[in-house]
């Protein structure tokens, strides 16, 4: 079964064509998908597909508080996915716009698939704000977790270099990129995650604050003014490496830094301090730590972030580790090491086409792309 895999996040989009022995046959990256021209491209390059597309997976940061597993899309499921959008409002109209996009255009089965859908496994106490029950029960706020398709690849890949059954190894993955979250595995699934409600909870990120003291946020607008608006957008786009630094590119956070740019090396310490103490708390949720796993963009490339981050977790037995160069995946602790460091490229694309072809083979009678149920 080949298909086509849309990775829509907030600035841009990934296409991808994977075929059933997970090779990459053609894959396009285009820029923001509600960008002028993206459109005409991404038609384009699905023009270029024939006949050859069997199913069509996509990317959804948020499935709601309804859709919990990998789903066909119907018109019931899009209407779910609509209310979620509410809920993580850069990523999912985003992915909605694709989805609808090709739905017109490809008539094959569309599956959505959810980052919050590998987090279903956290145990209530992970899971739970203490917040009051009309919040929980009439809105549904918990904590969902994000990144959760980079995590299912990360244990896949981390299982096949270890050598061991992914449901016995116990894992602390952080996906450090433009988002950035860390998640405690345990049993093949997610017992506790930095991010919460929405993709803001957490570490600091590019251009996201992490966590921020909520009686900060009703300060701003009770005694300063603020409306809802400003503190939004300026929490979701203002804030992180680019509110310390001026830039959401680590690259050139690290760079300045390596000059003596205050606010660079400011960025980077308090990038590094957060990231440092949240990865030490998820260890808390697990009975030990067989492997650290860092993945995403600056996880996969920024050497100096990973020596940083493991040099402050000696008292978890995660080892100091040296320099190394982006490129394949790969163990950069040595083999005495009580903790295994582990490199993994983020491959969300994979991971999505095993869940197609997962939810499209099961032994059961396959419904139409515009009928059936979620799974």
């Amino acid at each position: 079964m080949q298909m086509l895999v849309a990775n829509a996040g907030s600035s841009s989009l990934k296409v991808s064509v994977i075929g059933d022995d997970d090779v990459t046959r053609a894959t396009t990256e285009l820029g923001n998908p509600m960008s002028a021209g993206v459109d005409d491209a991404l038609i384009e390059f699905a023009g270029t597909l024939g006949d050859d597309i069997a199913a069509a997976g996509h990317r959804f940061v948020h499935g709601g508080p309804e859709l919990r597993t990998t789903a066909l899309v119907n018109d019931r499921v899009r209407l779910q996915l609509g209310a979620a959008a509410e809920i993580a409002p850069l990523h999912v109209p985003a992915a909605l716009h694709v989805l609808d996009l090709l739905r017109s255009r490809l008539n094959v089965p569309h599956v959505a698939c959810f980052d919050t859908a590998f987090h279903t496994s956290m145990p209530p106490a992970a899971s739970t704000y203490a917040v009051p029950p009309r919040w929980r029960e009439r809105y549904g706020m918990r904590r969902y977790g994000f990144h959760g398709l980079s995590c299912v690849w990360s244990l896949r890949r981390a299982a096949e270099m270890l050598r061991r059954d992914p449901h016995e190894l116990q894992l602390v993955i952080a996906h450090l990129g433009a988002g950035a979250s860390v998640t405690a595995v345990r049993n093949a699934g997610s017992v506790d995650t930095t991010m919460g409600f929405t993709p803001l909870e957490g570490l600091v990120m590019a251009t996201r604050s992490g966590s921020v003291d909520p009686g900060a946020l009703l300060w701003l607008q009770a005694a300063r003014g603020m409306s809802f608006a400003e503190v939004s957008d300026e929490l979701e786009h203002a804030s992180g490496l680019r509110g310390l630094a001026g830039t959401a590119d680590m690259r050139e956070v690290l760079q300045r830094a390596s000059h003596r740019d205050s606010a660079a090396q400011l960025a980077r310490d308090v990038y590094v301090h957060r990231a440092s103490a949240l990865t030490a708390a998820m260890a808390a949720s697990l009975d030990r730590i067989d492997a650290l796993i860092f993945t995403g963009g600056v996880g996969e490339n920024a050497s100096e972030i990973v020596q940083a981050i493991c040099s402050r977790l000696s008292t978890l037995g995660v080892p100091r580790v040296g320099a190394f160069r982006g490129g394949e995946d790969s163990v950069i602790s040595t083999e005495q090491s009580a903790v295994a460091v582990l490199v993994i490229h983020a491959r969300e694309d994979l991971a999505i086409a095993h869940e197609v072809r997962q939810l499209l083979m099961a032994p059961r009678t396959v419904p139409s792309a515009h009928s059936g149920t979620a799974r």
